[in-house]
Formats: C-alpha cells, structure tokens, sequence
C-alpha cells in the first residue's frame, strides 16, 4: 500500500485540498463558478491544494480519436495516456487562469510537477510515492496550486494515467502526503446517498459513512473510486463528498469517525443499497472438479485485465461442476473468447448472457448479527424479484438481478429497512 512521502518545508497553516471533477468543469461558465468557490475558500484556508478532472467527456472524445486512427490496432498504451493526461493539463491551467483573473495568486501543475510517482502500469498506474516538495513550496509562496488529477509519472520519466474516476485519487494522495485537515470531493450530487436517487426517490444524502462501508458501496458503482477510499482509509483522510452545483449543501463526511455534529445513526444497521447496472453471466456445465479447475479458467482473463465478480460453483452427483461468475457487459465477449480459447479447461457447455444487474446492501450492522438475508431474500420475493446468483461479505449482500428489475429491487430494499425514513 503506498504510503505519503515526507517534505523538508512547511506550510503556514494546515492545508485543504479540493477535488472538482468534469462535469464541474464542463465549460467556461462552470469553471468560473469553481473558481469562485475556490477564492471564496481561500479566504478562510490559505494553504489550498485543488486537483482537477478534464473537461466534461474530454477524456471519452480523446480516447475514440486515438481509436479511430489506430485502426484495426489498440492505441499504443504509453502514447494513450501521454494523450489522455493532457485533458486535465487544460483544465488545471484554465482554472489557474482563472483564479489570477479574480486577484488570487495561482499556479497549475502536472502530475509529474506536484511529485506525484507510480509504477508503469499504463491506463490504470499505482501511486508508488509523492513528493509534496514542489507542491508545499509553492504554498508557501501564497500560490492556490492546481494540480492536474489522474496522472503521474514512471522512474523512467513517462506519463501514466491512474485509472477512470482516479482523479479523486490524486487528490487523496495529496491530502495524505500533505496531512490535510480535510480533502472536499465537489460532484454534480449533494453527496453519498442511501440509493441511486434515479431509481429510488426517496434516497437521501448520508450525513456520515465509515471507510469500510463506503469502499463496500464504491466497489458496487457508488460515486467514488475504490482506490481513493483504500488509501483515504490507511491514511486517516477525512473525506467529505459535497455538490460544486448547490452552495447549500453540507455533503457526506467519510471518516473513522463522525465528527461531534455528525448523526452517528446507529439505529440503521443497513447505510445504503447500492445498485450496478450492465452485468453479463457466464456459467460453464460439466467441468471437472478438482484442484485448479477454477485456477485455469480465472487466469486468462486476469492476465488480460477482465475483473470477475460474483462466482457460484456447483457439483453434481456425477462429480462434475458447473461454474458461474459474472463480469461487466463490456468485458463479455472477451471473456467469453478467453474462456473458450485459453483457459485449457474441459466443459459440457458454456453460456454467457447479457442484462442483469447488481443490488446490494451495506452495512457494519449487519456483522455478526443474524437475520439480514432472510429480510433481503424476503423483500424482494414480495416485490416479485427473482435472484439469479448471490454473494456476500461481513457487510454486504448482493443479489444479481435481471437488469428489468433493478428498479423494484433497490426500491424494495430501500423500503425494506427504512432506508428512507428521515
């Protein structure tokens, strides 16, 4: 696990970092009301670090330009992220700019600038270490410093990317390596909500949510990268989740701890259900059961960088085994190709289908404690929902759902443990 790196100076008062990410930049208008809110907090936080995403879906236009000229070939993985970083570039200089025109001392840098090291793992590189000296010196000089989220830099001195979303990682690792008082995460929501406020109503804005709890919900779609609360957790950074849109709003706190105004809610044992949408089933019949069956068939698709999710094995009377695992829509047809082509292994048949979707619930409460299975299975029998494959945790439940019934189904849960009751 990375851990912060140390820097010889300090800063005159404890340090903020913010987080804006690209629907909060999207264009001119917005990035003027962000710099705003940033010289309005500059006035009560001098030592203030922003990180930034790229504009709206730069990053999405990039990638199908890079595509397109590739042809028939992937985009080489090194010249792909060297074209993806610039996104951000052009949105921490803009916001820089910005803030000079308000009489606010502001400088941008990269990712490589704010010292921020990983390995060469391109498209989704780890932050092996950040050096905060660049970073702290220009603090220290009175500058708000923009750094430009989403990337770093190899010992061998070539740009990588960190991964989708993996902006507010970026800024985490500031936070941690600056030993921020607080790194603020603005989105286009209010906040971490008890369901997708799409498909549920009646969700409401989670005042406080523990590390645990939020890296279960961000690891099931929630708005936020797994990553970020992995090292927001080792590193003790309070996160708080706010909307750059709604200047009234008081957001979600993710730490330890609530602070003392937070609302501990320790009556709900159940925090969130969350929801995924765009899951494919693959089940293999008439495998053989016996050591590394399993091994072979999940090796292949690890090494081409397929994420596998839930997974059922069965055996037969006859001692044969059928095996079932989901992964995402998008990764279907190539896991199924690997499956069939590489995996070495001997099957009756194999099957993969598209259109389910995933529904969860979260909760410490729920350890150790009997009975939320039951209350899970029975709400969603009443809802007239049938599960398809189940896999748990110490905190968490998730059902596979058709994806047609996913709306009944959180709406269900939401209900079933009150979830929405004020």
């Amino acid at each position: 696990m990375w851990l912060p790196s140390s820097s010889n100076l300090i800063v005159t008062s404890r340090v903020v970092v913010q987080k804006y990410g690209g629907s909060s930049l999207a264009n001119e208008t917005l990035i003027r009301r962000v710099a705003t809110r940033i010289r309005d907090r500059h006035r009560t936080d001098p030592s203030l670090v922003v990180a930034v995403s790229a504009m709206g879906d730069t990053t999405d236009e990039l990638l199908a330009l890079a595509q397109r000229l590739a042809g028939d070939t992937r985009p080489h993985p090194r010249e792909a992220d060297a074209l993806v970083s610039t996104g951000e570039l052009v949105s921490a200089s803009l916001v820089a700019i910005t803030l000079r025109g308000l009489g606010i001392p502001a400088v941008s840098l990269s990712g490589r600038q704010a010292g921020i090291r990983t390995d060469t793992t391109y498209g989704s590189a780890r932050i092996a270490n950040v050096n905060t000296k660049r970073v702290t010196r220009e603090l220290n000089a009175g500058n708000v410093v923009v750094v430009a989220g989403f990337q770093g830099l190899t010992e061998t001195d070539d740009t990588t990317t960190l991964g989708r979303g993996a902006s507010d990682l970026t800024a985490v690792a500031l936070a941690a390596a600056l030993s921020a008082k607080v790194c603020e995460v603005y989105t286009d929501v209010d906040g971490i909500f008890t369901a997708d406020p799409n498909l549920v109503p009646n969700a409401r804005v989670l005042r406080y949510i523990g590390y645990n709890e939020m890296l279960e919900m961000a690891s099931l779609g929630a708005k936020m990268n797994p990553r970020s609360i992995e090292v927001a957790a080792v590193n003790n950074v309070n996160l708080r989740i706010l909307s750059s849109f709604n200047p009234d709003s008081t957001g979600s706190l993710i730490s330890a701890t609530p602070s003392e105004d937070e609302d501990m809610e320790i009556d709900r044992p159940i925090t969130a259900v969350t929801t995924e949408r765009h899951v494919g089933r693959i089940v293999l019949r008439g495998i053989d059961n016996r050591p590394g069956t399993a091994a072979a068939i999940m090796m292949p698709l690890a090494e081409a960088g397929v994420s596998v999710d839930v997974i059922v094995q069965n055996v037969s009377e006859s001692g044969l085994a059928s095996l079932a695992f989901t992964v995402s829509s998008g990764d279907l047809a190539n896991a199924m190709q690997l499956v069939r082509e590489r995996s070495g292994v001997q099957f009756r048949a194999v099957d993969a289908e598209d259109g389910f979707a995933k529904v969860s619930i979260v909760g410490t409460g729920m350890v150790n404690a009997p009975g939320f299975a039951a209350r899970t299975f029975k709400a969603l029998a009443d809802a007239d929902v049938n599960i398809e494959m189940i896999t748990t945790s110490e905190i968490r439940i998730t059902c596979i759902v058709r994806h047609e019934d996913l709306s009944t189904a959180a709406n269900a849960l939401h209900a079933a443990f009150g979830l929405g009751d004020s």
